[in-house]
């Protein structure tokens, strides 16, 4: 039992979110509305008041001036690999936690890229739309078995280790780079350099996160690196490649193809004729609008696992997988209510934290901190449970604080 009545709680969820997520949350007795697209930031600076969670995928934004304006909010899920639709920072200050899907949809986007790896070598882009333009021109030129080839992996994460296995079912080499040391699965090799797996691959797959190193990662000095009639797919983040440079090498023949799933600047909503790239019409190029993950089977177990994390936090305190909070998983005692606090990492709070705590019976405390915030979860005797919440509530630093059960 929650300090929040389950039928008082809030949930606001976007972008068709799955329905799997709808219904843990309605099973739980929370007020659900959810909507099938994106809301600006105006929207959502008015719809977000007295929410108590928010669950969205990659179009919606959560900036610091949607954050200020939500008074109730203690949750955010994103429903996503991704979380850099959201200001974390401005999250984290306000007490607010924040959560992801870091590998639910990780199959989904490695059985996408092996698809695309084989329809490139086999030049599919060009032949089916000659077909739908009522041209039959049978010819074996330039298309390849992917059998033999090497795949050249950069990003050895989830995905990227997943791909691999998937290449070498079709009988391909494969290389890999990370700047963490991964442990190789099946036949893979560690490459020393980007530029090594670059050098020596057929086709190259990026699999990296948006980070200020990953920004333009592959430049048009990176492309040429490449071998002439290579391919390179990017189901990864769309700042990773310059696609003015890529569009570049498509036309002049260096490339022999490329996939792009995702771009630097991506519509906020689905529509005709809202998209745009220098991609557009390059030749033997796969343009999908960032379904990597967009399978059945993937929004399931991304609607199954944030659902569940955002639940957990609401009714235990449980801060497990959150991107912006410290990691705290609380163990219940019995006969004890259950106290969070969400607190200013500043020298001397936990000092006066203990001072006002020392008067009481603790069965627990649990703190955890980042370089902006301490969150601590204290186990206290159930008779003093509130008289002790309304100190800690007095305390200067103190951000957010609540009696839980």
């Amino acid at each position: 039992m929650t300090s929040y009545p389950k039928d008082k709680i809030k949930v606001l969820l976007l972008e068709g979110i799955s329905s799997t997520a709808l219904d843990l949350f309605n099973k739980e007795g929370f007020q659900v509305e959810s909507l099938s697209q994106a809301l600006t930031e105006d929207e959502l600076v008015e719809k977000i008041k007295g929410i108590h969670l928010v669950g969205l995928r990659s179009k919606t934004k959560l900036t610091e001036r949607v954050i200020k304006c939500a008074n109730k909010l203690l949750a955010v899920g994103c429903f996503c690999i991704g979380t850099d639709q959201v200001d974390l920072e401005a999250c984290e200050k306000k007490g607010i936690v924040v959560f992801n899907s870091p590998f639910a949809n990780t199959r989904s986007v490695a059985e996408l890229v092996m698809a695309e790896i084989v329809m490139l070598a086999r030049k599919l882009p060009e032949q089916t739309q000659n077909m739908h333009e009522g041209n039959w021109i049978k010819s074996a030129k330039e298309c390849y078995e992917v059998r033999g080839k090497t795949l050249g992996i950069i990003g050895y994460g989830h995905v990227g280790s997943q791909l691999g296995l998937l290449a070498e079912g079709f009988g391909m080499q494969v290389l890999y780079y990370d700047i963490e040391l991964k442990l190789p699965l099946g036949n893979s090799k560690a490459c020393d350099s980007m530029e090594e797996v670059l050098r020596n691959s057929q086709f190259v797959s990026l699999h990296v996160p948006k980070t200020e190193l990953t920004n333009k990662l592959i430049k048009e000095e990176q492309i040429l690196m490449m071998q002439k009639r290579s391919y390179l797919l990017n189901l990864s983040r769309g700042s990773v490649v310059d696609v003015e440079a890529l569009a570049k090498a498509l036309k002049e023949g260096h490339l022999a193809g490329a996939a792009v799933d995702v771009f630097p600047s991506e519509p906020e909503a689905n529509g005709k004729g809202v998209f745009q790239s220098p991609l557009q019409g390059c030749p033997n190029t796969i343009l999908t609008p960032h379904i990597g993950g967009s399978t059945i089977e993937a929004q399931d177990a991304i609607g199954k696992e944030v659902s569940q994390k955002l639940i957990n936090y609401l009714n235990e305190g449980n801060t497990i997988g959150s991107v912006n909070f410290p990691q705290i998983y609380p163990v219940h005692y019995p006969k004890c209510h259950r106290l969070l606090h969400i607190h200013v990492n500043k020298h001397g709070v936990l000092k006066q934290i203990n001072a006002l705590l020392s008067d009481y019976n603790i069965t627990s405390q649990l703190l955890g901190t980042t370089p902006n915030i301490g969150y601590m979860v204290i186990e206290i005797d159930a008779n003093v449970a509130e008289e002790v919440l309304s100190q800690i509530k007095g305390l200067e630093s103190t951000i957010k604080a609540r009696v839980l059960f």
